[in-house]
């Protein structure tokens, strides 16, 4: 697809972890001038020579590329970014709190500390993190504090909609597009917002201009529908394994009803990741904050339910193995979904970790996620290929649906296994395909398929 120059806008993003990187190189895909920001000098030396240091499908090419035309740079330095910047972008983490529900917002309070007092010039700086409701408000009221500009630096906030593996699309051909700006602020935010965003505009992008709160919200609310989705299906997966019933078949008949749709219906081992997880958690604690925790209590059984999956699958390996003490089990997928080598909260790791604590020999392989895996899980078995993992294994565990996986032989497989069993953690694979070459085969919601 050919992207035309809409208006040149120097930006900075400043944050380069999935979501800072994939949009600096998309901003600079757009046409702009665009300056990626990180303290992690080590990262900022890869990314200068065009290395990315996670796997999203095609960002590498794409930001070497920018590189190369000159649209794309990186820096340590906040004020540099002030320098160069009329558009700043944060995109920096706001992972789980220790201990706590809530989300730890200090990497934002550390940005705006240093971002704002070296911007001397009237500026717009633009949220994409995903935070509590009301801190959009508090920053922008610091950053105004802080910065010698004054009131004449704005800052509205622009969530991000990304899915990992998927990003660069996500970016460049978005569902929508969503600002928040505060009560009274100057039309500058808006106007910047369209200046980055016209070539998307003028595709037709929906673009909705709310207020700070409603931006925020409009995000979590989001990531908080899909996990229920998510965990109503596996909760129906759970009632179809008791009812005898098939949660494919199921799921695709209710996915012709427009009003539902057949997209997040996938029964399996649940959602992970760096997102869905802390995003459901930090907007219980947050509801709560504001006197309205009634409001979100399902939250906590979709929560519930969607940990439950990982005990199940260990239970489900035990059955087939009869104990784990001893058994070898192959686990095929680290990544908590596939595309990307992203292992933050993976169900295929957790179940791994608990697998092996209970006595039983995992050997674990991933397309992607080998490295992040190893060094997250360090005692775990890892192995360079499905045919290693699966050498002499009691059960094949499939927890993320790669393509590979799902594209799977049994009966080439069958040479390698000590028995063959295999649990379809994804529900990806056809289990016609399996039980006709001699393998007892189990997924979550398919005991019609067995």
């Amino acid at each position: 697809m050919g992207w035309k120059e809409f208006g040149r806008v120097k930006i900075s993003v400043v944050g380069t972890g999935y979501l800072g990187a994939t949009h600096a190189a998309c901003m600079a895909r757009l046409g702009h001038d665009v300056l990626g920001v990180d303290v992690d000098e080590a990262k900022v030396s890869k990314l200068r020579s065009g290395e990315m240091p996670f796997y999203e499908p095609g960002l590498e090419e794409l930001t070497r590329e920018m590189i190369g035309a000159g649209k794309l740079q990186f820096s340590s330095s906040f004020a540099e970014a002030a320098e160069f910047a009329d558009v700043h972008f944060i995109a920096v983490g706001t992972p789980q709190r220790r201990g706590e529900f809530a989300a730890d917002t200090s990497a934002l309070d550390s940005v705006i500390a240093s971002l704002a007092p070296v911007i001397t010039r009237p500026s717009v700086i633009l949220g994409k993190s995903t935070v509590p409701v009301g801190t959009a408000a508090d920053l922008r009221s610091r950053a105004q504090s802080l910065s010698p500009a004054g009131d004449q630096l704005e800052l509205g906030w622009n969530p991000e909609f990304l899915r990992e593996g998927h990003a660069i699309k996500d970016t460049l051909e978005p569902d929508r597009l969503v600002l928040g700006v505060a009560d009274g602020a100057d039309p500058r935010v808006e106007a910047a917002a369209r200046e980055v965003y016209g070539d998307l505009l003028e595709r037709g992008v929906p673009f909705l201009v709310t207020d700070l709160a409603t931006a925020e919200l409009t995000k979590i609310s989001a990531n908080a529908f899909l996990a229920t989705k998510i965990s109503f299906i596996n909760a129906i997966a759970e009632v179809c394994d008791a009812a005898g019933a098939d949660v494919v078949t199921l799921a695709d008949a209710m996915g012709y009803d427009t009003r539902i749709g057949r997209a997040f219906l996938n029964a399996g081992l649940g959602f992970g990741g760096g997102c869905l997880p802390k995003d459901i958690r930090a907007f219980m604690a947050r509801a709560g904050e504001l006197g309205a925790a009634q409001a979100l209590t399902f939250l906590r059984e979709v929560d519930n339910i969607n940990m439950r999956r990982r005990t199940q699958m260990v239970e489900m390996a035990k059955q087939s193995c009869g104990t784990l003490l001893g058994s070898r089990v192959a686990v095929l997928g680290a990544a908590f979904k596939p595309n990307s080598d992203d292992v933050r909260d993976s169900p295929a790791l957790n179940v791994a970790g608990q697998l092996q604590l209970r006595g039983a020999a995992v050997s674990v392989y991933d397309p992607k996620a080998m490295e992040n895996s190893r060094m997250l899980f360090p005692t775990l078995g890892y192995s360079a290929s499905v045919l290693d993992a699966c050498e002499n294994a009691d059960v094949v565990l499939v927890l993320t649906e790669w393509d590979e996986f799902r594209n799977l032989d049994p009966d080439s497989l069958a040479g390698v296994v000590r028995q063959r069993q295999i649990i379809d953690g994804r529900n990806c694979l056809d289990p016609a395909t399996w039980t006709d070459a001699g393998w007892k085969y189990r997924g979550f919601g398919r005991a019609a398929s067995r």
